[in-house]
């Protein structure tokens, strides 16, 4: 062990001491970004490498928040304007994202697919919806899978959901403008039934959330980090959460 890896092993340990369990944020939501401009930064003329080398973290940060004690992760892998993207970077970034989802399939984890999977090639939407039919069942950290997300779209789905389900009922407009208030759109987000992010991280020192969990963020606290996704270590995530901890939430107010 080199003498640089000593000091941050050392610095890890003395931020988990100073973590204590009634400070560990219930649910993180992570914008995993960078990638591209971390092949760049490292000479590589092929960005499918940054993706790669993305998609390698996802288990190091997952059994991380594993050990903090963190109940609920959801990751932003692909948004929807990623899918504008030229052909020949986005064929290779979903491959990517199918194997890595597989490999969260092995690994045991709990995968729960999130985003407008009819937008996706086939291919991709079966095997996000094998991994949830699969691991379903799994107890202990909840992973959320946000591919082929947008915040605005989500929440347009959510209110064209709720109009179906009333209007199923043969109920009116009138009917549900009577009634609606803000739980009855949250019962139909893609996150319905669980809590809302408690933190949200982002990498590559982009400040903006860029629609990431729209509605769901309102209240949670941001920790925006400088290094690109791919370079970012357990040290950076023990940081993260004493900034949290450190935090006095106010909802708001």
């Amino acid at each position: 062990m080199s003498m640089r890896d000593l000091v941050y092993k050392l610095y890890e340990r003395r931020l988990e001491r100073k973590l204590s369990s009634d400070q560990i944020p219930r649910h993180v939501g992570v914008i995993v970004d960078g990638n591209r401009r971390w092949a760049r930064a490292m000479g590589l003329p092929d960005v499918s490498r940054g993706h790669q080398k993305g998609a390698d973290k996802i288990s190091e940060l997952l059994a991380w928040c594993r050990e903090a004690g963190v109940e609920y992760v959801t990751l932003w892998l692909l948004s929807t304007d990623n899918l504008a993207r030229d052909r020949a970077e986005l064929e290779p970034l979903l491959q990517v994202i199918e194997n890595l989802v597989q490999d969260l399939v092995d690994q045991g984890w709990h995968l729960n697919p999130m985003g407008s999977l009819d937008l996706l090639p086939d291919h991709t939407a079966r095997v996000l919806k094998h991994a949830k039919e699969t691991t379903s069942h799994r107890p202990g950290l909840i992973v959320n899978v946000a591919v082929g997300y947008g915040g605005r779209r989500e929440i347009a789905d959510a209110v064209r959901s709720l109009l179906q389900e009333h209007a199923s009922k043969g109920a009116s407009i009138e009917d549900l403008v009577e009634v609606l208030d803000v739980e009855h759109i949250a019962k139909h987000l893609y996150t319905r039934g669980l809590p809302d992010p408690d933190l949200v991280i982002r990498t590559s020192g982009e400040q903006r959330l860029s629609g990431f969990l729209l509605w769901q963020s309102a209240h949670s606290e941001f920790y925006f980090c400088e290094a690109y996704w791919p370079d970012f270590r357990r040290v950076d995530f023990l940081r993260a959460l004493r900034s949290y901890a450190a935090r006095h939430r106010r909802y708001g107010s």
